[in-house]
């Protein structure tokens, strides 16, 4: 994979009042790349992926952890914007939040919203702009730039930072060059001639996505949710455990960085080294949570069979249960298990006198319950 062609980005072309950032067409770029520190770190990457996706097929039930990445990602993908709604509160009804937190809050559960729509709409359909756009329609629905066109392509200028692209950091391509580059980005995920290997279309998509910034608000995060569906169109990850949010946000400046140096200098390499580091740290991080929580598991339900008598089987039924819904009230147990009023209410007050449960409001009425243990494993920041 290595030439003495230098990659070219694309163009800066002059606009009126402004520069504007022209890609280049992926199917024509003729990208290789030059540094030869990505081989080990794909290699890396890869293993890191490997184990990840063999221990998530192993582990009994893990279909039921899904809701609780799905928040943690959706949680960090909009920290990046801006949002501060942490884990354990993006888990509450909609009543339970304040009305100053209740704008982010919203934003935060429509990325969960649009994320399992549009993994979902994998299932039947193959990777596409029809189905990020209907992410982004989902994403943005009211919420602050819910009028900037929701599921649509842009039919105006943007521009990231200052007031008014002359002075911006970054313009995109005006939006006459959309279709086309969009196009090719389709016709790159599923092109059959590119050799390139799948996690690197991985990255370089993301690159594209980011710099074409199709739609007028919520690039940044539909950029994001692309990192896992393309991996899952890709074959690489079997389950949808494993998103890269948290690590971009802990090297905010760098992850900038590294794509405005593409587009600068031409410096995909870097941006390669970059991003596979993330996938094979958070591949790794997402295994160890995925270990942790069957220990966690293991450790309660040992607990409810030496200690829950007759009615052991309903309160093993109950756990797993709360590995999907680990915040919840009477009400939703009763609906979920099928159970009487008095015997939901037995059952939570149970979970709450082993130490399983907590009750987080402090009210007579409508309490809620949470399953904090369980929930830290997802948010190292929930006491923000």
């Amino acid at each position: 994979m290595f030439s003495e062609m230098a990659y070219q980005a694309g163009i800066y072309r002059q606009e009126k009042g402004f520069k504007a950032f022209i890609p280049s067409n992926l199917l024509n770029s003729h990208y290789v790349w030059q540094d030869e520190r990505i081989v080990p770190a794909l290699a890396e990457a890869m293993h890191a992926l490997g184990e990840l996706n063999a221990y998530s097929q192993l582990v009994p039930d893990s279909s039921a952890f899904l809701e609780l990445y799905i928040a943690k990602e959706a949680v960090t993908s909009s920290r990046i914007e801006g949002t501060k709604t942490n884990v354990e509160e993006a888990l509450l009804p909609p009543e339970e939040i304040s009305g100053e937190r209740r704008d982010d809050y919203r934003e935060v559960r429509n990325y969960m919203d649009a994320l399992t729509w549009a993994i979902d709409e994998l299932k039947r359909l193959p990777l596409s702009m029809r189905v990020l756009k209907g992410a982004h329609r989902v994403l943005m629905q009211g919420v602050r730039g819910e009028g900037k066109l929701p599921g649509e392509v842009r039919t105006s200028q943007n521009w990231i930072g200052g007031p008014a692209p002359a002075t911006a950091r970054f313009v995109p391509p005006p939006f006459t060059e959309i279709p086309d580059l969009l196009t090719d980005l389709e016709r790159y995920w599923h092109s059959s001639a590119i050799i390139t290997p799948a996690l690197i279309r991985t990255a370089v998509s993301h690159y594209q996505f980011e710099t074409i910034h199709p739609f007028l608000d919520g690039n940044g995060r539909t950029g994001r949710l692309l990192i896992t569906l393309h991996l899952m169109h890709e074959q690489l990850l079997g389950k949808p455990v494993l998103y890269l949010s948290a690590y971009l946000e802990e090297h905010r400046q760098e992850y900038f960085d590294c794509l405005e140096r593409v587009r600068t200098h031409g410096e995909m390499d870097q941006w390669l080294l970059f991003f596979l580091a993330g996938v094979a740290v958070t591949a790794k991080s997402a295994k160890d949570t995925m270990q942790k929580i069957t220990v966690l598991h293991k450790k309660y339900a040992d607990q409810i069979t030496s200690s829950f008598g007759k009615r052991t089987p309903l309160a093993h039924k109950f756990l797993t249960y709360l590995f999907s819904h680990p915040t919840l009230q009477v009400k939703d147990v009763i609906d979920a298990m099928n159970v009487t009023k008095p015997t939901a209410h037995t059952l939570v007050d149970q979970f709450a006198g082993a130490g399983i449960l907590k009750e987080t409001t402090g009210k007579e009425k409508n309490r809620i319950f949470s399953f904090q243990e369980y929930i830290a494993l997802f948010d190292s920041r929930s006491n923000q």
